[in-house]
């Protein structure tokens, strides 16, 4: 009986960061995904932003506990579970990681603007904010392959979500997010060679995501 089950929907690039650290944990858990158009009442009751991920906690003498948020639950599972762990020893290298996860936050929504917008002055508008923020972060990585250097972390498993989405579209595209960056095109490569972060989508994620943004009408899925 498994103790950890990670709710979720295949698309949600929130989900996969959790799922990436339970693969990089080597923790058994169970996955149920939730038609977020048609949320279940079950699934309303267990989540307070009627948004996944949560992962539920079995507890041997209590009730089940339900954790929400990503990178909270992220948290949780590099406290709790073993393995290597995903953030420096030292605290000033820790917060210094964690400022760079809160980052992420508007970087994300740069980019996903960006993907879905739906006509050319709001795609150039929306390029120009996401790689301005992804300058920012060309700055502050090393000779990779990861954000720290050698060892994967967890500001990898944050934006290894992200960086899917750029693997999928159409390359000429994507060479006009990533041209002029080359430590975050390494960066890029690296992750999307993780056994963690290929893993952590179902095997159809890309003909999804596609569908997806061609239902939302996005200007690049007619590239």
């Amino acid at each position: 009986m498994t103790v950890l089950t990670l709710i979720s929907h295949p698309l949600c690039p929130f989900v996969q960061r959790a799922a990436i650290v339970l693969l990089e944990k080597g923790v058994e858990f169970d996955r149920i995904n939730v038609d977020l158009s048609a949320r279940p009442n079950w699934f309303l009751a267990l989540s307070p932003t009627g948004k996944v991920p949560l992962l539920k906690v079995r507890q041997a003498n209590a009730e089940d506990a339900t954790l929400f948020e990503s990178v909270v639950i992220c948290e949780f599972l590099n406290e709790t579970q073993g393995g290597v762990p995903m953030y420096p020893a030292d605290a000033l290298p820790r917060a210094q990681h964690r400022a760079w996860i809160e980052f992420a936050t508007q970087t994300f929504a740069e980019g996903w603007q960006f993907l879905l917008a739906r006509d050319s002055e709001t795609a150039d508008a929306k390029r120009a904010a996401f790689r301005d923020r992804l300058g920012k972060l060309e700055s502050e990585l090393g000779t990779g392959p990861y954000f720290a250097g050698a060892a994967f972390g967890m500001v990898d498993a944050v934006y290894a979500p992200l960086f899917r989405y750029f693997g999928i579209i159409d390359a000429t595209v994507a060479h006009q997010i990533f041209d002029g960056l080359p430590r975050i095109s390494g960066w890029r490569t690296a992750l999307a060679a993780r056994p963690s972060v290929r893993d952590a989508v179902v095997e159809d994620y890309a003909d999804r995501f596609q569908t997806h943004l061609r239902q939302q009408g996005a200007l690049i899925a007619a590239a």
